[in-house]
């Protein structure tokens, strides 16, 4: 049984490049100014209008995309590092901007070059903030071939980054044909509506709310993939770049939360009166739970990392990319979603038993860790992925492709 390190080389890590970098610092800027307000703004909910507009001046918007367009043409694994940067101080905000650059890896793998250059280099230039309306299992938007294009009516649920989004990856269900298809078209567009919304108890600022579609046309030139047409192993990559993007956003809260546990432990924790010692980092079962908590964000790192590697060399190849490849990064990224998936929850949940009583007090908010990835973590079933990955161990099969693997 081949291994998923075998059917493609990952590359070489290197010196970190000055660019990706600069990336990472704008990020970790950022998310200075997110944590600041991070507690009040979960408790408000609503849309992060002004956040929303740092991310956009950050000029991190144009990240993925390739230079020749303008963009930074940064590799996943910088993006990635980006979202987990930005989910340790707010995983809303990871969300959104986690779902811009899926919007635009949606170029890349269906659109035509012609489309890949008036799109991405309108994103570029009009700094344009990318969200989805493209939700694969919510059929209740249809589209009506007409001439020149397709006439779209209905819903659609789960609409992340749609709210205050410039424009939105759509996908609609064409009866004709049997099939749906993905498109792209401005926010603004006449006969879109979108609803704010979004009532969830965690993820609150990520714009998720409905979009409706009324008699709006979307004309060919917008088409990515036209209904019926035959998916290629390049085009069905993007499910592993959404599988990665929530990846980094549960290891971000999985991260977020272990360093308030630990800062509060550091400055405010008191030892348990049996204990026997004056400092709570002195107390022996403390050490222990935290050197527990290490292992579950420990090898959730690495696997992201590795997965985010084997993903860049899968991305590099094009169209000239295998089923077989393709299937191997499907396992990596597989792996690493079920440990981050772990990390998040278990440590949101269990930093109280460590940081005590006291640590509940609303005014720290500690309690949003575990809900903003408890709701997010059931954007699919974990359950699957450990069926791939037992399919995998025991028969050697890759994992079948749909929008979730």
């Amino acid at each position: 049984m081949s291994s998923s390190v075998q059917a493609l080389r990952v590359p070489e890590s290197g010196a970190e490049s000055s660019a990706d970098a600069g990336a990472l610092a704008i990020a970790t800027r950022l998310a200075a100014q997110f944590a600041a307000t991070a507690v009040e703004r979960d408790r408000a909910g609503g849309h992060a209008a002004h956040e929303r507009a740092l991310i956009r001046d950050s000029g991190l918007l144009t990240l993925s995309i390739p230079t020749e367009f303008g963009g930074q043409g940064a590799p996943w694994s910088t993006v990635y590092q980006v979202i987990r940067i930005l989910a340790r101080a707010d995983s809303a905000l990871a969300h959104l901007f986690g779902f811009h650059h899926l919007q635009l890896a949606g170029l890349a793998l269906y659109g035509s070059a012609v489309q890949q250059r008036n799109l991405y280099s309108a994103s570029v230039q009009q700094r344009l903030f990318w969200g989805n309306a493209l939700n694969p299992l919510d059929r209740r938007t249809t589209a009506r071939a007409t001439p020149g294009g397709y006439v779209l009516d209905g819903v659609k649920s789960f609409a992340s980054g749609s709210v205050g989004s410039d424009w939105l990856t759509v996908s609609a269900w064409d009866a004709a044909a049997g099939a749906a298809l993905i498109g792209v078209l401005p926010t603004r567009q006449p006969g879109v509506r979108v609803e704010a919304d979004w009532d969830a108890f965690g993820q609150r600022q990520t714009d998720s709310g409905n979009v409706s579609f009324d008699k709006v046309y979307l004309p060919s030139a917008l088409v990515l993939q036209a209904p019926g047409q035959v998916p290629t192993a390049q085009s069905t990559l993007r499910s592993q770049v959404a599988q990665l993007v929530m990846t980094n956003l549960y290891l971000g809260i999985a991260e977020g939360a272990f360093e308030a546990a630990r800062d509060y432990t550091l400055e405010q924790a008191r030892p348990w009166f049996a204990s026997g010692v004056n400092e709570a980092t002195a107390d022996p079962f403390v050490q222990h739970r935290y050197g527990e908590l290490w292992l579950k964000v420990r090898p959730a790192t690495l696997l992201a990392d590795h997965a985010a590697q084997l993903l860049d060399a899968a991305y590099a190849r094009g169209a000239a990319l295998s089923a077989r490849e393709r299937g191997e990064v499907a396992v990596a990224g597989a792996e690493a979603k079920v440990l981050a998936h772990r990390a998040a929850i278990d440590i949101g949940n269990e930093m109280f038993e460590l940081t005590g009583a006291r640590s509940t007090s609303a005014r720290f908010g500690f309690d949003r860790y575990w809900r903003n990835a408890r709701v997010h973590t059931l954007h699919d079933p974990v359950d699957y992925k450990l069926r791939d990955l037992g399919r995998y161990a025991l028969e050697g099969r890759l994992p079948d492709p749909t929008p979730y693997s």
